[in-house]
């Protein structure tokens, strides 16, 4: 775990500050690429993911931008209580969402707060040289952050923004966008859960291959309960041999906690792959939206925190 401070505090737009973290001595933090993100331990025990929003301008800060959520499980609360001088311990900067080593055209659809990952993408984009074209969908400009910082940018000419509340601005045509790119380009999208899935499943329609769609969520999207009844099944540790009852109000991270066995959770929604873990016999009832379709078919790995079985019996790599 790293101390940091925080440093300061900035209103980035309605409801988003900025929060500057920096190294409790002035030493440098480790470096980072862009779509990284760290774990926040927050106050009362909670640990949360949140995208790097910036490149190091000085090696000794980080940036985080949090939109203070209504249907926050206390994270978003949590950092806009934050004052300057609050000292708070962070993981080092982990990256499942950066960008593919290609000079083909990089795509970026950013919706809301999901804005936070793309800044740095751009910025690394626009260092190196690759072409891009960044895509920001919000309801309004003052609940965009970073708009007005985008707009002066290096790279203003690439930035298009849609404005759904704002007259001559309008929803983004997503189907005509993705149909410009998708002999061409890589997709980067990441914003609320139904945005994400709404803009990979058109891509999927248009023919874009799975391994150029890339995307980030920050929460899981809604599931419909009738199409997910849970069922008991048995998890069995392979290092072992060992097996647990997994009831159907039981997650299999909650069993094996409960049994002493060690397993990394986070966000506990099968969001951020903390937990990940191999599969050694058994089908998993996959209900994350970490892994991609592939992953999920080849059924190799599962987010215990969330996901289940399909079968009397799931063997767990552990």
């Amino acid at each position: 775990m790293i101390p940091v401070v925080v440093r300061n505090i900035v209103t980035e737009a309605q409801g988003v500050v900025r929060v500057v973290l920096g190294s409790t001595d002035g030493a440098a933090l480790p470096d980072f690429e862009a779509g990284a993100h760290i774990d926040v331990h927050l106050p009362g025990g909670l640990i949360r993911q949140y995208s790097l929003c910036r490149m190091q301008a000085e090696a000794q800060y980080y940036e985080i931008a949090v939109l203070k959520d209504p249907q926050s499980r206390g994270g978003s609360a949590a950092i806009h209580q934050l004052a300057i001088g609050h000292s708070l311990f962070i993981s080092p900067p982990k990256n499942h969402f950066s960008l593919v080593k290609t000079k083909r055209n990089s795509l970026l659809v950013a919706g809301g707060i999901g804005v936070t990952p793309m800044l740095p993408m751009a910025q690394q984009l626009e260092k190196m040289g690759l072409p891009f074209e960044f895509h920001y969908c919000a309801k309004l400009p003052e609940t965009a952050a970073f708009s007005a910082a985008l707009e002066k940018s290096s790279f203003a000419t690439k930035m298009y923004f849609h404005y759904s509340q704002v007259a001559g601005s309008g929803r983004m045509d997503v189907v005509n966008v993705l149909s410009c790119h998708s002999n061409d380009s890589e997709l980067y999208v990441c914003g609320p859960a139904e945005f994400i899935s709404y803009v990979l499943l058109q891509a999927k329609m248009l023919g874009w291959p799975e391994e150029r769609l890339h995307r980030e969520f920050f929460s899981a999207p809604i599931v419909d309960e009738a199409m997910s009844e849970n069922t008991a099944f048995k998890v069995k540790i392979h290092s072992t041999g060992e097996m647990f009852d997994v009831e159907a109000d039981q997650s299999i991270f909650e069993v094996l906690d409960n049994n002493g066995v060690f397993l990394a959770v986070s966000c506990e929604s099968g969001v951020c792959g903390t937990c990940q873990t191999g599969v050694i016999d058994g089908v998993p009832d996959h209900r994350d939206v970490f892994l991609t379709d592939k992953e999920h078919a080849q059924g190799k790995l599962v987010m215990p925190c969330c996901s289940r079985s399909r079968t009397p019996v799931l063997e767990l790599d552990l």
